[in-house]
């Protein structure tokens, strides 16, 4: 929820995206959408979410908990896929009825991954190698920024999760999982209304209370990470957290708002384009030199050609590659075992 409060940017959307749906937006005006106290609406009940995965529990205490967590929304039926069903003659309507049909359906906020290798579940190589990198997928584009994520912003999650990876952190249980849920929500929703109150441990905080609280336990780190780098970029990242927790005028999505009121109309839509066209002539401006547009334009030529290749070397029908796709072995009881 810290990194919603902080970097969400999304607190408009425009009238066509909820068309049909029911809602508890307000009305900005007569194209745009809103909450007063939204920070990203993307990462809400109405975003990037699945009522499906609602049931599911996914547990981070290790490796395996998480892994067995998916695996069994990958092999379950779910019923009301079923009733969907899987195809419509020729037509494809899904790809399974399990809750999960593949493992990047999980819309988790924060997922360990590892590289996988051409026709391998990505869950079996998670348990053959382990994590590679972790993804943050709650993080908005920021607006204002021509290329989506400022570097204080890069240097504020460099932080937060070495914080993660340090601290301790007792098992997490169903109901603590469900807590969480509902913060995110929460914070989604209405993170800049200075009454809302998060569960933790059974109890209602602050949210900046527990915010400044978290930042406290990040300084040693930024400290650490300025002394390696020579300069005080991770502590300064860490100050302009901390005037966002102390004053919700500073953040991303309160900007957004600000900024959409002097627009013409006051329009989400307008406030986009004017960015997107402002970003655009600010990296159109920028030198790129002849070796870089070589290398790109060699890089888009070798993928068209590795595609045609791929497309000429296909000798199964899709149904069949589909039914040995998904019925490849996820994780092994001897991968469960490693797991542990």
């Amino acid at each position: 929820w810290l990194l919603l409060y902080l970097f969400g940017a999304s607190p408009t959307v425009c009238r066509t995206f909820v068309a049909g749906r029911t809602h508890g937006l307000r009305e900005f005006n007569t194209g745009t959408l809103f909450l007063p106290g939204a920070t990203s609406l993307r990462m809400g009940p109405l975003g990037y979410q699945s009522d499906a995965q609602a049931s599911l529990a996914v547990s981070f205490n290790n490796l395996r908990s998480y892994a067995e967590s998916l695996n069994a929304a990958l092999t379950k039926p779910y019923p009301p896929y079923e009733a969907i069903g899987l195809r419509e003659g020729e037509d494809y309507r899904q790809l399974g009825t399990t809750l999960l049909q593949i493992e990047n359906e999980f819309y988790g906020t924060i997922r360990p991954k590892p590289r996988f290798r051409s026709g391998e579940r990505p869950l079996y190589a998670l348990g053959e190698r382990g994590v590679e990198y972790v993804e943050v997928r709650c993080m908005d584009n920021d607006p204002f920024c021509p290329v989506g994520i400022a570097a204080d912003t890069m240097r504020f999650l460099d932080m937060f999760l070495l914080h993660c990876l340090l601290s301790d952190s007792p098992p997490d249980t169903a109901e603590e999982i469900a807590a969480m849920s509902r913060n995110q929500h929460d914070v989604a929703e209405r993170g800049r209304d200075p009454d809302l109150r998060l569960e933790r441990g059974g109890q209602k905080l602050g949210l900046a209370e527990w915010g400044t609280a978290l930042l406290g336990e990040c300084e040693p780190i930024a400290a650490a990470l300025d002394a390696a780098h020579r300069g005080s970029a991770y502590r300064d990242a860490l100050a302009a957290a901390g005037k966002a927790l102390a004053d919700s005028r500073t953040t991303r999505s309160a900007r957004m708002i600000a900024e959409i009121e002097q627009t013409r109309d006051k329009s989400y839509v307008a406030f986009a384009l004017a960015q997107s066209l402002r970003h655009r002539r600010t990296l159109q401006d920028l030198p790129l030199p002849a070796e870089a547009q070589a290398r790109y334009a060699k890089m888009a030529e070798d993928s068209l050609i590795a595609q045609r290749n791929i497309e000429a070397a296909d000798s199964i029908p899709f149904e069949t590659y589909r039914r040995q796709y998904l019925t490849k072995a996820l994780l092994s009881g001897t991968l469960l075992r490693s797991l542990s």
